[in-house]
């Protein structure tokens, strides 16, 4: 009787636990599957040329403005105007398996090797602003930096009178900004017998450069009538070198329409500069990453629109 009552024991005893691991089943099953959700995220990584210049703040703005609106897990170095650092970052970027991956270059040229180093990795490249000398880049978002160049220069003419000796500031040598911007210029003044560009020197896409370039510039050259500048940052900087010179008549135009050049512009201290829209190419970015990563077809350049602020 007493081993009857062991057995009926044992088998409520077996029942119990056979019926503990199927209510626990549904639970693991739920935590398993939350966890792929988590990697089914998408995570893109954005490397930038620097976060010292206002424009480029704004790109990363609009960036993480549409990567939180998408629900798309955002990365973002700085390479402070360094190309080495920026290889650096981007290589950090692979390691931790980034879907796609977007660059702001900071030299076009230098940029190379990162970008094939993606490619070896089988992770998708997007440049934005900036493009890559080499390397498989699957689209570009930019400005037509030849078509602001060629606007300036246009503005420049025609307030010249197709007239007069003009001075060119550059920027990162190397950089495709500086090229295009400086291709643009050069057809539209090049077309003028009257235009002389007089000296053409690299301040770096810098205020202060730009600043000291202008003054070295006004020091071996002062017989000029307008500045292009190949972006806001120097054309302040050049602006500031000219009015300690007293040369407070000279043309000054810009690139990018950055808050502090468009308060210049309307205030009459600079005469123009070109609307760029970094908000929007930072966003565009974000969703081509995004298209890619859905395994969507994308164009190979997306232009965004340009505008003369005068």
């Amino acid at each position: 009787m007493l081993s009857k009552l062991k057995l009926v024991l044992f088998a409520f005893l077996t029942i119990g636990l056979l019926a503990a691991c199927t209510t626990e089943s549904p639970t693991t099953d739920g935590e398993e599957e939350g966890s792929s959700n988590d990697d089914d995220e998408i995570h893109v990584g954005l490397a930038v040329s620097t976060q010292n210049n206002p424009f480029f703040v704004t790109l990363k703005d609009g960036a993480e403005a549409k990567a939180d609106e998408l629900g798309i897990e955002l990365t973002v170095v700085d390479a402070q105007d360094d190309a080495a650092t920026q290889l650096n970052s981007i290589e950090d970027l692979i390691q931790q398996g980034v879907d796609v991956l977007v660059v702001n270059p900071t030299d076009s040229e230098a940029v190379v090797s990162a970008v094939e180093n993606a490619n070896d990795a089988g992770i998708p490249v997007v440049t934005v602003d900036r493009s890559a000398d080499g390397g498989e880049v699957v689209a570009h978002v930019a400005s037509d930096n030849v078509a602001g160049g060629e606007m300036a220069g246009d503005f420049i003419i025609e307030q010249l009178g197709g007239e007069g000796n003009v001075v060119e500031l550059e920027g990162i040598p190397g950089s495709s900004a500086a090229r295009e911007r400086g291709e643009g210029f050069h057809n539209a003044v090049g077309e003028e017998d009257g235009i002389e560009v007089v000296a053409q020197q690299p301040a770096d896409f810098d205020r202060a450069e730009g600043l000291t370039v202008m003054e070295n510039i006004i020091q071996s050259e002062s017989d000029f009538e307008a500045v292009f500048a190949h972006n806001d940052e120097m054309a302040l900087g050049a602006l500031r070198a000219l009015e300690s010179a007293d040369m407070d008549d000279v043309i000054v135009v810009g690139f990018d329409a950055t808050d502090d050049a468009v308060e210049a512009v309307e205030a009459g201290e600079m005469d123009a500069t070109i609307a760029q829209q970094p908000t929007i190419i930072g966003e565009q970015g974000i969703e081509i990453a995004l298209q890619i990563a859905n395994g969507e077809n994308v164009d190979e350049f997306i232009p965004v629109e340009l505008e003369l602020v005068k």
